[in-house]
């Protein structure tokens, strides 16, 4: 006999009260506030603290993408979290780049004044490279791929908000070396595969990977891919991006190895940045719905939870039979039986709210028939299951659970886009929820121009072009007219 201990009723539950479709910005609040993801009221302006049920999950999320990188042949480093001055000084467009977002450490103790400013890392390749002209000799040495899962500090400037945009965020940085502009391009290509492998496969959320006009590439770069998230409102997010550096890095910073032949040479250089911190925001965003989150699978902090629905009299009898459901499961999944005091229908809010992939309700009459309900939280299917079959069912609807949310949220990208000649048909398909495909003068710097017309006129973002094969093709730029030498998209971005 299991005897019920008398626990604090908790004030009711009453779940999400805003409509996403509605009031995005609201609805994101209200999940980050009665979901307890994060807690704002740290007296640093863009500084959060990550509470538990967001910090398990992304944890989850580093294990993932590392495990991955390790498998790709990357090995794992911690790096300083300070940056002399004087690092960032020997790659002029990086310093130019990055100036404006640096916090500075300037004095020390008691010791007053340092005698040269130190940067709190807002990227490290002026912390990386450096070292890795010390630990690359030989072509021997090659590929030199490394990375560490971090914080970086950016002072930005336009509104935060957590996850999205904050003023510290969580990420990993990959940083590789190589002998040949070709074999530096083939692992662009690999991180951009891992990306698709990561985003959309493991975290169900839609992309496509553009290359950056020159304007807005990574600053000491040759080329930037970046990764946006199509968010389903005609919106997109920047998530992971890559970058070519070539050699912009390893002249000044003197990374080298001597080739076969003797020959001394400068290796050639890529980065790759998964901002951990953005993509869970993201999927956030994309995955919830109005009753709150939506989690994969693996990504769950709580992955199965048992609601006794209790009745006056047969209390034991259910949380009984809860607890041998509980002992079955607890081994195999995050498991967590719900005893609370809180009606069935605070409970019910509750763990719907907090995103957990799967409800089992017992009551009475269910033990009576032995047999118990399961509730599939990312569509709200409903199934009535034998107990002895209990195990495997669910089994099969865990083994099934991101497959399904993955087919039901990745968005087809050409569904989303709008192919406009004008700039008046481009201002419609942005303000209906499109994406803008069109013609471009060009992508690198004599562009600009043009891109920031479009940026005043439109409130729209010349993302780039696409990196696989686009079938769409226009004569003339959409904004000057001039003969098109690319096909862009624009989208209006968070």
């Amino acid at each position: 006999m299991i005897t019920m201990a008398k626990k604090k009723k908790d004030a009711p539950i009453t779940g999400i009260t805003v409509s996403k479709e509605e009031d995005f910005s609201a609805w994101y609040t209200e999940v980050l506030t009665k979901c307890e993801l994060a807690d704002i009221r740290y007296n640093i302006k863009g500084f959060v603290c990550y509470l538990p049920w967001a910090t398990i999950t992304i944890k989850k999320m580093y294990q993932k993408y590392e495990e991955l990188l390790e498998k790709n042949g990357h090995l794992p480093l911690i790096m300083p979290s300070l940056i002399p001055e004087r690092n960032f000084h020997l790659e002029a467009d990086h310093v130019e780049g990055f100036a404006p977002e640096v916090f500075w450490v300037t004095e020390a103790g008691s010791s007053g004044l340092l005698s040269e400013r130190l940067a709190l890392r807002p990227t490290s390749e002026t912390a990386l490279y450096m070292m890795y002209s010390y630990w690359i000799r030989s072509y021997n040495d090659l590929p030199f791929k490394r990375y560490q899962s971090c914080q970086v500090w950016r002072y930005e400037g336009k509104m935060t908000r957590p996850f999205f945009r904050g003023r510290e965020f969580h990420w990993i940085e990959a940083h590789n070396v190589f002998a040949s502009e070709e074999e530096a391009m083939q692992q662009v290509y690999q991180d951009m595969e891992m990306t698709y492998q990561m985003i959309q496969e493991e975290f169900c959320i839609p992309i496509i990977f553009f290359q950056r006009p020159k304007w807005d590439k990574f600053a000491g770069s040759v080329n930037s891919y970046a990764a946006d998230a199509l968010m389903g409102s005609g919106k997109v997010l920047q998530l992971p991006s890559t970058h070519y550096l070539g050699q912009n890095f390893s002249k000044p910073f003197n990374v080298k190895f001597v080739d076969k032949d003797g020959e001394e040479k400068y290796g050639y250089i890529t980065c790759y940045g998964p901002a951990i911190s953005r993509i869970y925001g993201a999927m956030i965003a994309y995955l919830g719905d109005d009753k709150g989150l939506v989690l994969p699978f693996d990504l769950a902090p709580i992955q199965v939870v048992i609601v006794p629905i209790l009745v006056k009299g047969k209390e034991n009898f259910v949380i009984e039979k809860c607890q041998e459901i509980y002992d079955l499961f607890k081994d195999e999944y995050r498991t967590k039986l719900d005893d609370s005091e809180n009606s069935p229908g605070s409970k019910f809010y509750q763990w719907e709210m907090k995103g957990v992939p799967i409800r089992i309700e017992v009551g009475p009459k269910d033990v009576e028939k032995d047999q118990a309900v399961v509730v599939k939280r990312h569509d709200g299917t409903k199934s009535f299951l034998p107990l002895k079959n209990l195990k495997n069912s669910v089994k099969k609807i865990a083994n099934n659970f991101t497959i399904e949310l993955k087919k039901s949220k990745l968005l087809d990208f050409e569904e989303q886009i709008e192919p406009c000649h004008e700039l008046d048909s481009a201002r419609e398909a942005l303000e209906a929820g499109k994406i803008v495909c069109c013609g471009f003068c060009s992508i690198e710097e004599e562009g600009e121009r043009c891109a920031e017309t479009i940026e005043k006129d439109l409130g729209g973002f010349v993302r780039g072009k696409r990196v696989d094969d686009d079938k769409h093709k226009f004569a003339s730029c959409i904004n000057c007219g001039k003969p098109a030498s690319c096909t862009v998209y624009i989208a209006k971005s968070y």
